[in-house]
């Protein structure tokens, strides 16, 4: 089972049931994977600049930290995801 890197409409983990890495769910789902770690670069390096300048008001602050959090729970479905389907996982 693979945890996908997104969720249902009520908030529940979805699962994805497939020996096949290459099939068209799979695909999408590294395809979104791949987008969620790319946007959450460029998160962390709008977070950075807005932490290192000493005139970000809180709204600012308050934006990118929220913004970082979204990337942080994306990464760490992500990691979960990928740690699950290490061969040889004990389970």
């Amino acid at each position: 089972m693979r945890l996908l890197p997104w969720t249902g409409t009520d908030g529940k983990a979805c699962y994805l049931s497939t020996d096949d890495p290459g099939s068209l769910l799979s695909r999408l789902a590294d395809d979104v994977e791949a987008s969620q770690l790319a946007s959450a670069e460029t998160v962390l390096a709008g977070a950075r600049a807005v932490l290192h300048d000493g005139k970000s008001g809180e709204r600012a602050v308050r934006f990118a930290l929220t913004r970082a959090v979204e990337s942080l729970g994306d990464v760490l479905r992500i990691a979960v995801s990928r740690g699950e389907r290490i061969p040889g996982r004990d389970t």
